[in-house]
């Protein structure tokens, strides 16, 4: 009697995979005839493998549903401006290398602008718009703030399902849309031992700008255990709400092991202008300051420092000066920029700060000297001394080097109220122009005022009638298409046309300036429009 044949194993899914990516022309799962009906079978043996597999699988417990997300009390974005924001989301960098921008606005770069409006003005973002919205914001880190603040606590819930969106969770202290209150203390000091550094240094962010106090307390509760990286960026954050109430904890820093805390520190301790540190640095620099009444005109004279002593590093000058710098100057730099000013009109006579600024100094000490005055005005956020380092904007120097430069210039008009720093650069730029204007528009309030955005309107079309090409000043057109007052478009119009090119013009340049004018006006008559979508209704009374 003849045996039954053994009946071949199925083919394994290996088999079959194998047999899928070769061609059946070439190989045949086992079991399964070469010919025209190969196709056919290997299909039939993968779906009965298929269901074999699945039938093998032991089903898993499902998934506990997340909790549903924070409620936004927020009234939510009128329908034009929701429509807009989707515009605005929509758009995508270009694949192109550059050239002529044309005449269409950048929606990328209105962007920002808009989200500080609509952050202003207090909306709710649409729950529709969230994912792209988080997606812009994990694209560009300049957008982070503001987006996540028009997000709202739905944007964090998203985050915590979506890994390609955890940067929002790590942009606020635990992921919360609000740090905790005063009144959760065991919440706040869990999340101070426990948290990862970006939520410990978000939540002493956070307290610090409510309750001064209590963040110092915090951070002085831990300090002795603390890296030392970690302790200069907590030691950093102690900027806001500075005050005299901080300059204990800050004289102990002063004796911290790393150069960096201590560094910190006494920076901070000089632009307390009552600290003890201060009054040190007061007695030092006015030993190195003094007036020469033998000359013809009085002359202030400089004797730099001869050596760096232990105290004065313990105050934070540092004793190694930087390659290409002498050291005596370098000390005297460090003395001169923590001195209180108000150290220098009873050194120097009773004299004003701008009768101060304008003694000639001896022996080439000048430049040292106000640079440092320069860093003093700064740190200590004082406008007499601005003002007086700055000089006029028509004087002759303000637009060379000169003893101030025009980056420190840039500082020094950060320290004085919007009207009176527009003001200035209207008048620097009628007096120097565009070419070295770009840093100091930088520190004025948007949208530009009045003054100041004529002066650029008037610079510009200088720079065109004198033939140059407008790309020479695309960081200004790109400053401008941000800042500029709507109101000024109108000006705008009667730049479209193309002039007559002078015979030592660039070829084509009257061209490209129409283009950039009309690129200009389109720009800032859709701002315009995009607040008029917000409508006359503002939650937040902006």
């Amino acid at each position: 009697m003849n045996a039954t044949p053994p009946v071949p194993p199925p083919p394994t899914w290996e088999d079959l995979l194998t047999a899928a990516l070769l061609g059946t022309d070439r190989r045949t799962p086992p079991g399964t005839p070469p010919g025209r009906t190969a196709p056919a079978a290997l299909l039939d043996a993968a779906a009965a493998e298929t269901v074999r597999r699945r039938a093998g699988l032991r089903p898993g417990r499902a998934a506990p549903l997340p909790e549903p997300a924070a409620d936004d009390p927020r009234p939510e974005l009128p329908t034009a401006a929701a429509r807009r924001l989707a515009l605005l989301l929509a758009d995508r960098p270009g694949t192109g290398t550059g050239g002529r921008r044309g005449t269409a606005p950048d929606l990328r770069e209105l962007l920002p602008q808009w989200l500080t409006v609509v952050n202003a003005r207090g909306f709710a973002a649409p729950a529709e718009s969230l994912p792209a919205l988080l997606d812009a914001a994990r694209g560009r880190t300049d957008l982070r703030p503001a987006a996540l603040e028009f997000a709202g606590p739905r944007a964090l819930w998203l985050a915590r399902l979506n890994p390609d969106w955890r940067f929002a969770l790590r942009a606020t202290p635990g992921g919360h849309t609000v740090p905790p209150g005063p009144e959760d203390a065991r919440r706040t000091e869990k999340l101070w031992q426990e948290g990862l550094f970006a939520e410990r240094i978000g939540l002493l962010a956070a307290i610090r700008s409510r309750t001064p106090d209590a963040a110092r307390e915090l951070l002085a509760a831990t300090w002795p255990t603390e890296r030392a990286e970690d302790r200069l960026m907590f030691l950093d954050s102690l900027r806001t709400g500075l005050g005299p109430r901080d300059e204990p904890f800050l004289e102990q820093a002063l004796a911290d092991r790393s150069r960096n805390v201590r560094a910190t520190a006494a920076e901070l301790l000089s632009a307390l202008p009552g600290s003890a540190l201060a009054a040190r640095m007061a007695v030092r620099a006015g030993a190195c300051v003094a007036v020469d009444h033998t000359r013809n005109t009085p002359t202030l004279l400089v004797e730099a420092p001869h050596e760096c002593d232990a105290a004065m590093e313990r105050d934070g000058v540092s004793a190694k000066a930087p390659p290409g710098r002498g050291e005596r100057s370098w000390w005297l730099g460090q003395l001169v920029e923590a001195a209180p000013l108000a150290t220098w009109p009873t050194r120097l006579g009773g004299r004003t700060p701008e009768q101060i600024v304008a003694l000639p100094v001896a022996d080439d000490w000048l430049d040292e000297l106000h640079a440092a005055w320069c860093r003093a005005a700064v740190r200590q956020r004082d406008a007499d001394w601005s003002r007086a380092l700055l000089g006029a904007p028509s004087a002759p120097g303000a637009g060379g080097p000169g003893a101030v430069s025009l980056a420190e210039r840039s500082k020094l008009l950060s320290t004085l109220p919007a009207g009176e720093r527009a003001e200035w650069v209207a008048g620097f730029i009628a007096m120097h122009g565009l070419s070295e204007a770009f840093q100091l528009l930088g520190v004025c309030a948007v949208p530009w005022a009045a003054p100041l955005g004529r002066a650029v309107v008037d610079a510009l079309n200088i720079a065109r009638d004198a033939g140059s090409y407008p790309w020479s000043f695309s960081g200004v057109m790109g400053l401008a298409e941000r800042c500029l007052h709507p109101s000024e478009a109108a000006r705008l119009d009667g730049l479209l046309s193309v002039p007559d090119e002078p015979e030592d013009a660039s070829p084509g340049a009257g061209g490209y300036w129409a283009e950039a004018f009309q690129r200009l006006g389109t720009t800032l008559r859709l701002r315009a429009l995009m607040t008029e979508e917000l409508g006359n209704f503002s939650p937040s009374g902006v």
